[in-house]
């Protein structure tokens, strides 16, 4: 089969790979649909850690059962199917507790460490476990099914945040996360949400999927504008889908007193806080880590219209141009959002 390999860091090639087999509980997956994510981009370089070469990256996919294991009973060839990003093993403390994007095992389609190897999904096939694995609507295309696993993290990071019906809501950060997760917070019943970003591109497409407010960070004391615009209080929440410190910052001056932020962005390993400023005010700092279990919901969404992923696509290209596409969103190229490859 043809894959797309990360060779060395910051090359990838096009190479003849044998066909995995599935083992007992696994499919063997034709992927028609992979989304460079933003991780697989952050890998290219080897900033991340967690993709040790040589690896196939990608994890946000969607395809066809081509086969399946001796122990599959929900799935035949021919179902249409997308797969969580995360293998969990199902016995741990937390997957009994059905935190699964926690469990002590937990291992990443597409992710390279020197505890695991996962091959992923930037390839003609893919193996993953049946447990993972979720049938899609007729009605939905491959492409925008391989963004429910990002829409999987915008709406598990909402149902950690407390949103009371027509509470207002500051999302900072207007990327592919962003958008997404200002869209679940209007589906969890947000009667106002205020996007916030640098680039008014993005800021123009928040407000056409939604967004009531957009403020442009670069050119105002944003958190004096969303006090002044919420009576002098603050935002109920925010949700803060960037992850370095000035960010992490306007959101937790953005909320009011007894009021919540959850973090979504993970682009900083560390940051800084002001503590007092947490303390005093009583503010709940929450993290949100991958999803858990909200595919089916997701799919729902998408299917129902609930949920837009199609202004959020640029491109869609076959697996051979993957390694010029991956240049360009490392280069940040201005416009470029989410890119689905095709094999």
């Amino acid at each position: 089969m043809k894959a797309l390999v990360l060779s060395e860091y910051k090359k990838l090639d096009i190479l003849d790979m044998p066909v995995p087999r599935p083992a007992e509980d696994e499919l063997l997956i034709r992927i028609r649909a992979c989304g460079i994510c933003g991780s697989d981009v952050h890998g290219y370089d080897g900033s991340t850690g967690r993709r040790l070469p040589p690896i196939v990256m990608g994890h946000e996919a969607a395809g066809e059962v081509e086969a399946v294991g001796s122990g599959v009973r929900c799935f035949k060839p021919g179902d249409r199917v997308t797969f969580d990003s995360t293998v969990y093993c199902g016995q741990c403390f937390f997957c009994r507790r059905g935190q699964i994007n926690l469990c002590d095992n937990r291992e990443i389609i597409g992710v390279s460490t020197p505890a695991f190897r996962r091959m992923g999904a930037f390839a003609e096939y893919v193996c993953v476990p049946e447990r993972i694995a979720y049938l899609l609507p007729d009605n939905m295309p491959f492409a925008h099914a391989a963004l429910i696993e990002a829409v999987s993290v915008a709406v598990h990071a909402v149902s950690l945040t407390p949103i009371a019906l027509e509470d207002t809501v500051v999302v900072v950060g207007a990327g592919m996360i962003g958008l997404l997760t200002m869209q679940a917070a209007r589906q969890a019943g947000a009667g106002r949400v205020i996007a916030v970003d640098v680039d008014d591109t993005r800021l123009e497409m928040a407000r056409s999927l939604g967004a009531t407010d957009t403020l442009n960070s670069s050119a105002a004391d944003v958190a004096a504008q969303i006090v002044e615009r919420t009576s002098g209080r603050g935002a109920d929440v925010a949700l803060e889908c960037v992850g370095s410190t000035v960010p992490v910052k306007l959101a937790l001056d953005s909320v009011r007193k007894g009021g919540a932020v959850t973090l979504v962005g993970n682009v900083a390993p560390t940051i800084e806080i002001g503590l007092q400023w947490v303390v005093t005010r009583q503010i709940r700092v929450q993290g949100s880590c991958a999803s858990s279990g909200e595919y089916p919901a997701c799919i729902s969404a998408m299917s129902r219209g609930a949920i837009c992923v199609d202004p959020l696509l640029s491109a869609t290209a076959p697996l051979d141009d993957g390694a010029s596409w991956f240049k360009r969103l490392y280069a940040r190229e201005p416009g470029l959002l989410k890119v689905v490859l095709e094999p």
